[in-house]
């Protein structure tokens, strides 16, 4: 596992964990337009610097284009339904089972498609991440990716028991679709298509199917100076610059490592809303983010290789 790679990736969850702060400056931008605007600007962008690398590994992309076609639905779907989920069930319900799924789903792909073992340590880490994860989102201040404003969640019916199982099987939607986009890159740049070839067909062709999402629902955008101040951040560094930084990591790291280093975003998220917004973190807050912290740990440390016996 390259080192270089495991530091895109959680320089990659640190930009992520952004979105959460500044989509609370954009009340008004509801979550498929944040989503398309996010995802769909910072998708043509991969596609647009990747022309060159592109054309070169045009042969190889249509040999497998049913894996392009896959990870661009995925990266299509993947916004909307994470913002959606945070909007219908609450920030804290949204992002656990987004976030916390996300790793699982990577496992099971990596098993069952490819075949490979996936490790004790990466099943520790996983499981250390996910738990520490949970208990960081549900303590209310770890608000990833999302709105943090309280009158909005219960306007959408947060608390509402239709709203929560709806907010469930939309995060659960979304864990998967990011695990999918991220085995598809992977498997593209394994293929021999390049890193940039590969992140710049499966988010551009994302891109291309989030335009009419966004052309149908980005008024606020265009009508508030603030809003659009808000999509272009978002378009241009957690999502452009920050999946740019995550094709960097998937070309040495394995999606299923990959998804679970950015089991960080929410640690930055919380950090963000404690220094920015002023909210508390109480010690459960504190023990998830430990946990987080371990988990790194587990995945960045060399493994102890034991003497061979004579």
């Amino acid at each position: 596992m390259g080192r270089v790679g495991v530091l895109a990736i959680v320089v990659t969850a640190v930009l992520w964990g952004t979105t959460g702060t500044a989509a609370a400056a954009a009340p008004t931008a509801g979550p498929l337009a944040i989503g398309a605007a996010a995802l769909g600007i910072g998708g043509l962008l991969q596609a647009v610097i990747a022309v060159r690398p592109l054309r070169a590994a045009w042969p190889v992309l249509r040999r497998h284009r049913g894996l392009v076609v896959l990870g661009g639905v995925a990266v299509a779907v993947y916004p909307l339904a994470f913002y959606s989920s945070m909007h219908v069930a609450g920030v804290a319900i949204g992002s656990v089972v987004s976030l916390a799924s996300a790793p699982l789903a990577s496992g099971v792909l990596e098993r069952v498609v490819d075949r490979r073992p996936l490790g004790r340590r990466w099943a520790l880490a996983a499981t250390i991440g996910v738990v520490g994860s949970t208990v960081l989102c549900l303590t209310g201040a770890g608000a990833a990716h999302g709105p943090t404003d309280a009158a909005a969640s219960t306007a959408a019916g947060v608390g509402d028991s239709a709203g929560t199982v709806l907010g469930v099987l939309l995060g659960l939607v979304a864990g998967v679709t990011y695990a999918v986009y991220s085995w598809a890159a992977h498997r593209l740049m394994g293929a021999g298509a390049g890193r940039a070839a590969s992140m710049g067909a499966v988010f551009g062709t994302g891109g291309v199917l989030l335009l009419p999402v966004l052309l149908l629902t980005g008024g606020p955008f265009v009508t508030s100076p603030s809003d659009a101040v808000v999509g272009l951040y978002m378009a241009l560094v957690p999502m452009f610059l920050g999946y740019l930084l995550f094709g960097v990591g998937l070309a040495s790291v394995r999606p299923s490592t990959a998804t679970t280093i950015t089991l960080l975003e929410p640690a930055v998220a919380t950090v963000l809303a404690v220094l920015v917004v002023g909210e508390r973190l109480g010690p459960a807050g504190w023990v998830g983010l430990a946990l987080l912290g371990v988990a790194l740990v587990l995945l960045v440390a060399p493994p102890v290789r034991r003497p061979a016996r004579s």
